[in-house]
């Protein structure tokens, strides 16, 4: 079943290094049962066939819009480029290393526009483990688990884009625990979010930037807590 709505919906994508998986990536957002979107992809200075993996892929389907930086930016500044670039009312995040399942969009589409919400993120299984995240922070207040630590997973992230415009989009002092930091400031601002109690994305946990950069990650979201600026 193809899903037609009214509503473009740009999917962006930063990609670094990662030949191995952008591929079942990129195909996860092509094959949704929704149709109606864009996938602005920025290639993050890679060294190996990431770029050329998208560029074939962009070559069999218009819909990909594929971008290069000419050096490292790192994730933050990425994301705000492509937000700047992208046509839809509705920006979702993707990440190269994570797979969406088919009906992903439209499913997160549909409960963003019943409840009435400014953005929603979706549950999610850890690839090598087939374990469900998260597993309880979803049914708490939000207002109280942001303080302690970031219930939504970033890749499923679906937003309005004028939500994230008004927010000045990512804060580029933050070069890790970017999503912590923008959720933690649009709950202050009382935005409705909800996280979908459905699993709608697998996640990769391993060498993810999780993984390799856990002691910035932990400074940069002690930064977000704290409600100071990184160094």
């Amino acid at each position: 079943l193809i899903m037609k709505n009214n509503k473009k919906i740009s999917v962006i994508m930063s990609v670094y290094n990662s030949e191995d998986s952008v591929d079942d990536s990129i195909t996860s957002i092509l094959d949704q049962t929704y149709q109606d979107l864009e996938l602005l992809i920025m290639d993050d200075a890679s060294t190996d066939n990431t770029y050329k993996i998208c560029e074939n892929l962009k070559n069999k389907d218009q819909r990909i819009r594929l971008y290069k930086n000419k050096s490292n930016l790192g994730l933050t500044k990425s994301l705000n480029k492509l937000i700047s670039l992208s046509e839809g009312e509705i920006i979702a995040r993707q990440d190269s290393d994570d797979v969406s399942k088919k009906e992903r969009i439209e499913k997160q589409l549909k409960f963003l526009e019943e409840n009435n919400l400014d953005a929603c993120t979706s549950r999610a299984k850890i690839m090598h483990s087939q374990k469900i995240t998260p597993r309880f922070s979803f049914l708490f207040p939000k207002k109280i688990v942001i303080r302690y630590k970031n219930p939504f997973i970033h890749g499923t992230l679906f937003i309005k884009k004028n939500v994230l415009i008004d927010n000045n989009c990512y804060d580029e002092r933050f070069i890790y625990s970017q999503d912590y930091k923008l959720m933690s400031d649009l709950i202050k601002k009382n935005k409705r979010i909800m996280i979908l109690n459905e699993n709608l994305y697998s996640l990769n946990m391993k060498n993810n930037i999780s993984a390799l950069k856990t002691e910035e990650q932990n400074y940069y979201a002690k930064c977000v807590r704290k409600n100071i600026s990184p160094i």
